[in-house]
């Protein structure tokens, strides 16, 4: 893992189509999109990158997201969920039928009222009704749980038959089988009729948590935030270069340079 500052391959910068990123402690600042955050977004956008969101965040955000945002799109709920723009509005896609999907979700409610039983201070997050592939806890958003609590949770998701994932600010569950790298590959495919092989030289990606692995070790050119470094006993493949500055001003940071080189 090497500084930002070291990055000075022009070609490697130019090659690039677009960023992926993910949200939490990555864009958002504590939950927050600063000034600084968004101005980069837009920087990016007018520098002709393609933007996608890749988050654990709900495809209802998504939505709200790709119809506001200059992005082209939204990766959510680690990979299951797909919004992409379509006229004025936005087009939903998911990797199920909705029979299947209705199974998963009725596991799903089995396991929350078990967890309920013998977790109980783990609380259900503020934005689990936004969601369709899975259901998420609050593990350090609005709440503050151990690290005991959370390995507790995990134990009981998995007891359970189904997957997790964790991110800085939440835990998941989900029957899905994709992750964050796999959805936008998919997405990258579908989209933009990309090649799977090139696109990963051809697109980057930012993030800083233990959710954003698979993306830190499908993608060539990868960055991390600053606060990456609270994670990285979780990653197997740390990102090539890390910003001086965490969160939305690492963003911002690793966007001027992008766009220097880029030009």
């Amino acid at each position: 893992m090497s500084p930002l500052s070291s990055l000075s391959n022009s070609n490697e910068a130019r090659s690039l189509v677009g960023l992926l990123f993910d949200l939490d402690d990555t864009v958002l600042t504590e939950g927050v999109l600063t000034q600084a955050a968004y101005d980069a977004l837009w920087e990016l956008h007018r520098g002709g990158l393609r933007l996608v969101a890749v988050t654990g965040r709900p495809s209802g955000w998504g939505e709200i997201l790709v119809r506001q945002w200059p992005i082209d799109g939204a990766v959510c709920e680690n990979g299951a969920v797909h919004v992409l723009r379509k006229g004025n509005g936005v087009l939903v896609r998911e990797a199920c039928s909705a029979e299947e999907r209705a199974h998963r979700r009725a596991k799903l409610a089995a396991i929350i009222l078990r967890l309920g039983e013998v977790v109980p201070e783990a609380k259900l997050t503020d934005d689990v009704k936004m969601r369709r592939s899975d259901v998420t806890w609050d593990i350090g958003e609005n709440e503050q749980l151990s690290s005991g609590t959370v390995d507790r949770l995990a134990a009981e998701i998995q007891r359970g038959g189904a997957r997790t994932t964790r991110s800085s600010v939440h835990i998941h569950a989900t029957f899905d089988t994709d992750d964050k790298a796999s959805g936008a590959m998919q997405f990258l495919a579908e989209v933009f009729a990309e090649d799977v092989g090139r696109a990963v030289h051809r697109y980057a990606f930012i993030g800083d948590s233990g959710n954003d692995a698979s993306c830190f070790s499908a993608f060539h050119t990868t960055f991390g935030v600053a606060n990456v470094r609270s994670a990285l006993r979780r990653l197997s493949v740390p990102p090539r270069f890390v910003a001086s500055l965490p969160m939305g001003a690492g963003f911002a940071e690793v966007a001027a340079k992008l766009l220097a080189l880029h030009r």
